[in-house]
């Protein structure tokens, strides 16, 4: 009897129990299902494509001239200003000609002197009062003399600077009265022809080997940025820059009928010949990019769980990216809900 009525009394703690633990199993089913996350798949496709090459530089003009005296002196005069339209030949600056002239001067007394030694020699050779020898160093005295006043004359013409193309002065380097040295620049000139406009670049030596000289270029200017400009490679560089290791290329303008001054700052994207494959994903599949690296989102066999694959980018062409590395052809990479994965997830293909 007593033990029916412990039964009766421990029956209704059982129930409860019973209840308490289909109560506790019913959120533990719904957080499960909670942690599927709905993706989609793209698949990677294969182009092939000229990878751009981008760099920036300043726009100049391709004729441009640094002027300057072939000999030294003091400047006695110069002529033109910064930012001044010259002509071709038109007369730039003079020096001191007070020292160069006196060198002529003394140029053409030795040639005078010359002559009359060379004169006597000849005479006295005639009455056999002189040897060969001595009439021989007697013509060599006169023709170096006649060639010591040819260079006299020379420094005297150059003792000037003349303009040597069409275009503005865009540096004066020297004031007057003071001492120019030979060779030394005193104005920098830039041609201004309407088509005569060129940006120069520096680039990698890989980007270099990939370029041709014709290759076509898009170009920005910050003096116009809601314009773009076209141009193509006309000059590479067939050495690198001592300073910076940079190859120079330099590419024609096409001015399009704007203004355009040296100096302005410009933006190349160089189109190269050389064509190779990558593989194209829409721009969401990308997550954790830095700059050249970045990862995708892959299914994994099962296709209910996903692993994270680095891959390295191109470049972006509008809503894609385009990867050099990491994705083979045929590749399906998680696009929508790719930014709430983690390796651990469980996902659902919708």
């Amino acid at each position: 009897m007593k033990t029916t009525h412990y039964l009766v009394a421990i029956l209704p703690a059982v129930f409860l129990w019973a209840c308490s633990t289909k109560a506790d199993e019913k959120p533990t089913s719904s957080a499960t299902e909670e942690t599927v996350i709905p993706v989609r798949l793209t698949k990677a496709e294969t182009v092939f494509r000229s990878e751009p090459v981008v760099a920036s530089g300043l726009v100049s003009s391709a004729e441009e001239a640094r002027l300057s005296f072939k000999i030294g002196g003091i400047i006695s005069k110069l002529y033109v200003d910064e930012g001044q339209f010259v002509r071709k030949g038109q007369l730039l600056a003079t020096l001191d000609l007070t020292e160069i002239n006196a060198q002529v001067a003394q140029a053409q007394l030795s040639v005078d002197k010359s002559e009359r030694d060379l004169n006597r020699v000849k005479a006295m050779y005639a009455d056999t009062a002189a040897t060969l020898e001595q009439m021989q160093n007697a013509t060599t005295g006169s023709n170096v003399a006649r060639q010591n006043l040819t260079i006299a004359r020379f420094n005297q013409n150059f003792a000037q600077i003349r303009s040597t193309i069409d275009g503005t002065v865009t540096r004066k380097l020297m004031n007057e009265g003071e001492l120019a040295g030979p060779g030394s620049p005193v104005f920098m000139i830039s041609g201004n022809r309407q088509n005569g406009w060129v940006v120069r670049v520096g680039v990698s030596d890989k980007d270099w080997a990939r370029l041709k000289i014709g290759n076509r270029a898009t170009i920005t200017l910050d003096a116009y940025p809601n314009q773009t400009f076209t141009g193509t490679v006309q000059e590479l560089a067939q050495a690198a820059d001592p300073m910076n290791k940079l190859y120079e290329v330099e590419v024609r303008l096409q001015p399009a009928g704007v203004k355009l001054a040296p100096g302005l700052f410009a933006k190349v994207t160089l189109q190269p010949g050389q064509s190779r494959s990558y593989s194209v994903v829409p721009v969401e599949s990308i997550v954790e990019g830095n700059g050249k690296e970045g990862f995708v989102f892959t299914l994994t066999a099962d296709r209910k769980h996903v692993q994270k694959q680095p891959v390295q980018i191109g470049f972006i062409d509008g809503a894609n990216v385009l990867l050099t590395n990491g994705l083979s052809a045929g590749s399906e990479v998680v696009t929508a809900g790719s930014a709430y994965l983690t390796e651990n997830s469980t996902v659902q293909v919708k």
